[in-house]
C-alpha cells in the first residue's frame, strides 16, 4: 500500500481524517516502513513490538530509550502535540499560495503562537529539497533584496535600521530559474547570498547551472565573465524583453514571495529567511500536483530531520540534521 492510497483530497477532509488516531497511526506505518517491518530508530533492529495501550514500540536489544513513538526519529519529535495538529497544519503551510501566519495557525489549531511559529519553522525544515542536478536549457539568474520599508516604520524603529539607501540594511537573495522544456514547467532555486558582489553571485552561478547553458541576467557587472555559458543581458533601463532575453520568470517569483512575506508573514528576520525561501520555493516548484500530492512528497522529508526550538533561535550553535 502507498502513502497516496491512503491520503485525504482536501484541507476539510485531511483535518477530518486525522483527527482519529488510527489513521494517523496507519498514515505513518506506511510512510516509515512501508514493507511493515518497523526498525528501532535508535539501533535499527527490528526486535520491536507494539505496545496499544501507550501507543509507543519497544525494542528488545539493550540500550537506553527502548521505548519510542512514531514521531522519534523525525522532525516531530519531541513535540507534545499530536499527529491530529501536526498533519493538518502542515496540509495548508504547503499548499496555501502565500502561506499561512503562525497566528492563524495558533487561533485554528487552539495552541500559542510561539507552538505555532516553531511548528512553521520545523515543516519548513522539511521542505529544503536540494536537487543534485544542474539546471540546463535556459536559464534565468536575479537577485532582490528583502526588508522593511524605511517608510512604513516607527521613527524610532527607522533610525535603529536604516542607516543607508538602496539595499544597505536589507538582506540579498539570489534565484536561478530553469525555464520549462520538454512539456515540464519551470523550477526555481533561491539563496541568502552575502551581497551582490561577483565573487557571491557568479559562484552560485556555477554550482547551479551547468556549463553551456543560455544564461540571461540583468546589466548588473557582477555577472560580467560568465564565458562558460551563453550569457545574454537585457538592460532594464532600456526595456524589460529582448526576444527570449529577459528575466520575468524570476520577477514573477519574487513578486510571489514578497506577497507572502509582507502580507502574511509581516516581519521576517533576516537569521530566518532562508526557511521562508525555502517554503515559496518548494510551493512553486511544486505547483502543478494536487494538494495531496505536494502534501505527500513534503512528507517524505520527514525522517531524519531535527530542528531544536534552541538551534532555530540560535541559542544552541549547530546545524538541522539533513537527512
Amino acid at each position: 500500500m502507498d502513502s497516496e492510497d491512503i491520503l485525504p483530497g482536501t484541507l476539510l477532509e485531511a483535518v477530518t481524517h486525522f483527527q482519529a488516531y488510527e489513521n494517523c497511526h496507519r498514515f505513518m506505518m506506511v510512510l516509515r516502513w512501508p514493507d511493515g517491518k518497523v526498525k528501532c530508530p535508535r539501533c535499527g533492529s527490528e526486535n520491536v513490538s507494539y505496545l496499544p495501550n501507550a501507543r509507543v514500540f519497544k525494542c528488545y536489544e539493550k540500550h537506553d530509550r527502548q521505548k519510542f513513538s512514531l514521531k522519534v526519529g523525525t522532525i516531530f519529535e519531541d513535540s507534545p502535540l499530536g499527529l491530529d495538529k501536526w498533519l493538518p497544519v502542515m496540509w495548508q503551510l504547503v499548499n496555501c499560495k502565500n502561506g499561512v501566519s503562525s497566528c492563524e495557525i495558533a487561533r485554528a489549531i487552539g495552541i500559542t503562537q510561539k507552538s505555532a511559529w516553531f511548528m512553521d519553522h520545523r515543516i519548513r525544515c522539511m521542505l529544503g529539497i536540494e536537487s543534485p542536478n544542474k539546471l540546463s536549457g535556459h536559464v534565468e539568474a536575479d537577485e532582490t533584496f528583502i526588508g522593511g520599508k524605511a517608510r512604513n516604520m516607527h521613527p524610532d524603529k527607522r533610525a535603529r535600521k536604516i542607516t543607508g539607501t538602496g539595499g544597505k540594511d536589507k538582506t540579498a537573495v539570489m534565484g536561478i530559474l530553469e525555464r520549462g522544456k520538454d512539456g515540464k514547467h519551470s523550477t526555481v532555486r533561491t539563496t541568502v547570498v552575502p551581497n551582490r558582489k561577483k565573487s557571491a553571485l557568479q559562484k552560485e552561478v556555477r554550482e547551479h547551472v551547468e556549463a553551456g547553458s543560455a544564461l540571461y541576467t540583468d546589466a548588473l557587472k557582477s555577472y560580467d565573465g560568465l564565458n562558460d555559458f551563453e550569457h545574454q543581458v537585457v538592460d532594464h533601463a532600456v526595456e524589460y524583453v529582448n526576444g527570449k532575453v529577459h528575466t520575468n520568470g524570476l520577477e514573477n517569483f519574487w513578486s510571489l514571495l514578497k506577497r507572502g512575506l509582507n502580507g502574511t508573514y509581516v516581519s521576517v528576520e533576516p537569521f530566518h529567511l532562508f526557511r521562508y525561501l525555502d517554503e515559496q520555493t518548494y510551493r512553486f516548484n511544486n505547483r502543478r500536483m494536487t494538494d495531496a500530492e505536494r502534501f505527500d512528497l513534503a512528507i517524505k522529508g520527514m525522517v531524519g530531520k531535527r530542528l531544536t526550538f534552541d538551534q532555530l533561535t540560535g541559542e544552541e550553535r549547530g546545524q538541522e540534521i539533513a537527512g
